[in-house]
This record gives structure tokens, sequence and C-alpha cells, in this order.
């Protein structure tokens, strides 16, 4: 019976072999192509060496598959000591069989004859070890060393294909590093490295606003598919994570239940209350009440016995806990009883994808129903835009994924007058819009609230007046009778005319 084309089609496809490296399998379709070498280039600082000690690693502990490390350049105590800052104990693992480190540091002594250069001898040694140790995969690091021992570079070139040639007969997957000077200049320093290798991968560590910004893209994974682009990552306590955000899937199921915001009249403006894992935004000029909603938000979890987590990037945690306390909320309280965990950040303290980081380490630990930040303009303040859309991408698209509830706040340029949501980038990405606003009206300063968009509901399109007392927020209807009220110009509706109750001018977001 002949296999259907079907059947035909997988059996040729490239089988490919999971790194453990968080979200990098994602940006390759599933790990590095099987029996092949890749190629990790970047320049110094990028993280080459943990890539390749995470490869090794979660191939030992997960799949059980033994790994050789090869080093030319740092010594194995210093290999161990250093894997040791992620957590990983690799002196256990050669204990155990497991791993190898060949410490095949070049002999300057051996150098004088440019012909004589010949790496049978080390390609044995690693054929051996590979052999006793049953290995599945080999990590290289660097070969930019060889070539800076020998002048004859077509020389090292061919050793070097040898070498590549042989771990691909062996059958082992391998991956092996190498130095770059520029971040966007040639692949390598020699500019032969890439030809020796089946793929090609690139680690860069870019000065971007006075900060450091890591990403990481695949240049080539032959025969097989993989994501075009950068991608950025970070190196934290457990190695490297990358942070993949094209490959997010929109699967999230969508939830009917409602959830309260702490405000009655705001859930009756929401038509009922915030969805259980939608993503509210409430923007507006600095003092407009937003930390307020985001308190009653955290205080709604605490009452129903839900955990919250907040961040908070614009005011230090004696200065939240004061002003929690001014509304008659208790935030000191809701942390003693293990229901509320505040963080406290400057947001040049670290770039963007280390803050995701931490929010996605955090939330994974403390397991909230709900999250909080305040504000996601002072994260954008010093960075490109399409950093920090992506960021804002990674922290809603996590949130959803997890089913928890998000409360954004995001601080308005203009202090009076309409101003532009849109400008932020966030807008599109969010469920719940709400717009806060002073206005001037009666010969006095006010503040003005509308739900600008709510998501899947029919919601109160007034633009409704939003009082703070010591007891919270109270929201009232006076600008029942005004018209223009964002414009910056309101004015009364002249008696006889027939409007819609609060109408929004412009605005219909019933079905958005």
């Amino acid at each position: 019976m002949k296999p259907s084309s079907n059947s035909a089609t997988n059996q040729t496809q490239v089988q490919k072999l999971p790194t453990g490296i968080e979200g990098f399998d994602d940006v390759c379709h599933g790990g590095l192509p099987i029996g092949r070498s890749t190629l990790i280039s970047g320049s110094s600082g990028t993280g080459k060496t943990v890539f390749s000690l995470q490869y090794l690693h979660h191939g030992i502990c997960h799949f059980d598959e033994p790994g050789i490390f090869v080093t030319f350049e740092e010594s194995p105590v210093d290999i161990i000591s250093n894997a040791a800052s992620f957590g990983w104990k690799l002196q256990d693992l050669i204990d155990q069989d497991k791993l190898f480190i060949l410490d095949a540091s070049p002999d300057p002594d051996g150098q004088d004859v440019a012909g004589s250069f010949d790496l049978s001898g080390l390609i044995e040694r690693i054929s051996y070890a590979i052999r006793k140790y049953k290995a599945k995969r080999v990590a290289i690091d660097s070969i930019t060393a060889v070539f800076q021992q020998y002048d004859a570079i077509y020389v090292v070139r061919r050793e070097i294909f040898r070498l590549i040639a042989r771990l691909k007969e062996i059958g082992v997957t391998t991956v092996m590093t190498t130095e770059r000077i520029d971040e966007y200049g040639p692949i390598a320093r020699y500019g032969v490295e890439e030809f020796v290798s089946d793929n090609v991968v690139i680690m860069r560590n870019v000065l971007e606003a006075e900060r450091r910004r890591r990403t990481v893209e695949i240049l080539k994974l032959r025969g097989t598919t993989h994501m075009k682009g950068e991608f950025p990552f970070t190196m934290g306590s457990h190695g490297i994570s990358v942070f993949p955000l094209g490959a997010m899937r929109l699967t999230q199921r969508s939830s009917n239940v409602r959830i309260s915001s702490g405000v009655i009249d705001l859930d009756e403006m929401c038509g009922g209350g915030f969805f259980q894992d939608s993503i509210i935004l409430a923007t507006g000029a600095t003092g407009t009440g937003k930390t307020m909603l985001v308190s009653k938000f955290i205080e709604d979890a605490y009452r129903h016995n839900e955990k919250a987590i907040l961040f908070a990037y614009e005011e230090s945690r004696a200065q939240l806990l004061r002003n929690a306390t001014s509304w008659g909320i208790d935030f000191e309280r809701m942390e003693s009883d293990g229901l509320l965990k505040i963080i406290c950040a400057y947001p040049e303290s670290t770039g963007l994808e280390d803050h995701l980081q931490i929010i996605k380490t955090e939330i994974t630990q403390f397991k909230p129903s709900r999250l909080a930040i305040d504000s996601l303009s002072a994260l954008a303040r010093g960075v490109t835009l399409n950093a920090f859309r992506q960021f804002v991408i990674g922290v809603t698209g996590y949130a959803k994924q997890e089913e928890i509830a998000g409360f954004f706040t995001n601080t308005a340029e203009e202090f009076m007058g309409s101003h532009s949501i849109t400008d932020s980038h966030i807008s599109t990405i969010t469920d719940t819009i709400l717009l806060l606003q002073y206005v001037e009206i009666r010969g006095e300063m006010a503040r003005a609230l509308n739900v600008f968009k709510m998501r899947g509901s029919w919601h109160d399109k007034r633009i409704r007046e939003f009082i703070i007392t010591d007891k919270g927020p109270e929201i009232k209807d006076s600008f029942s009778n005004f018209e223009q009220i964002f414009s910056g110009a309101p004015h009364r509706i002249a008696e006889g005319r027939t409007e819609m109750p609060g109408m929004f001018k412009g605005v219909d977001t019933s079905k958005s």
C-alpha cells in the first residue's frame, strides 16, 4: 500500500530539537534542526555562551540527552561557576556522566607554520567523548578563538568544516558560537564562519536611548521554516527568555462573566462591570483619578478574597499606601493577608524586556486574578514606539493567556481639552477605555469621566462628573445639560433642542 502524500511529506520534513530556551523554539517553529550545526553569532556580552549552556542543560535535564561542551576560551572551572548563577549545577551533571566539558584551548606555541594547523586530534577527542557519553548535543564556544590563533583563514575554515562534517556524520545537533564586531555589520568577524554551518542565529545587544536592548534573529534555518525579524530577549535568573510576540495566537477564550470595578456607578456605566478576562485602560491627565480607580479595582479583588498584583512605576510604595489610606483603602492589610503584592520600580531601572520578564515571573509565582500597572506611560519614556508597543502586546497577551483581568493607566500630556488616545499605540489592544479629563465649567474646575470603549457590551456613553472624596469616587450626572465637554469649551444645550441623552459626538463604540 502506497503511503499518502501527507505521510510522504511528513517523512521528508526536517525534524527539530527543542532548545529549552523560552520563546526561542516558537521563533524557529519547534527548535533547531536535528543532526545539523547552528552558528550563534554576536558581539561581546550578547549571551552566546549562556545560549549554548542552556541548550545543553535543557537537553540533559528534560530529555535525558547527554551533552558535550567544547571550550576554546574559558576554563571548565569558570564555566561551571558562571552557570551556577542561573541555577544550573553543571558539576552534578558531570559527576553523573551526563555532561563533559572538553578544554580545547589552542596552544600559542603551535602556530608557527600557517599550513600546519590541523584539528584532527581535537576531532578525534570530540568523537570519542560523544561515543563515551552517548551525547546527542554538542556546543562549541567559540570558534573565533581558533581564528585568532592562526593567520591562514582558509586553512582554519577547512579544518572547521572538517569538524562540522564529522559531527554531522555522527548525528549530533551542534551549536557553535562566534564573535562579530558590529551589531548590524558582517555576520561574523572573519567572514567565513557562516559558510561552514547549516543555520545562523544572530544575537544583538543594541544601545537605544541610553538603554541596552537584546534581540535575537534567525538568519537562516536550512531546509525548514522560521519566523523572520528580530525578537527581544532577556537574561534572567533562569537563563535566556525570548519574547516572540509575532508567535502569539489570538486563541484566548472570551468570558461573559463580569467583575466589579469597585465603583458601583462605574459598573452600571459599563453595562454591569468589566469582563473577567478584559484589559482596561484608564487614560487622562495627572490627578484625574486614575490611580484611585486602580485602587478600587484592587480593593474589590480583596473583598472577594481574590489575589491582585500592582506594578507601580511612578509612585513609591509609601506614596501608594498613603494615598490609598486617604481613600479608606488599607493596602497594608491586604498584603498581610496575602492577597496583594505591590512592586515599585523606576522605569529606567532596566529595559522593557526585563520589566516584562519581571511581570511574567511575579504573575507565575503569585498567581493573581487581577493585574494593575500604574502607569504604562512611565514605561514609554525614552523608548521607541515599536519597543513600547511590543511590551504592551506582551503584557496584555500574557494576562489574557492566564485569564487575568488587567487594569492599566496612561497619563495624557494634555491637561485640558481633547487628546488622542491612539497616540499611545495601545488603544486598539485594550477591551475597555475609561477617559478622564479636567473641564472648566460653571466657573470652577471639575473632572469628567466617559466610558469611551467597551468591547462586547452596551455601555453608557454619557460624559459624567467624577468626584474624589475621602470615601472614594462618586460619579454624578452634573454634565447632562452640557455639550462639548471634552473639547475644552463646554456650554449648555439650547432649550428646545432634541439631543440624545449623553450623546458623545462622533463616537459610537457600542459595537467596538
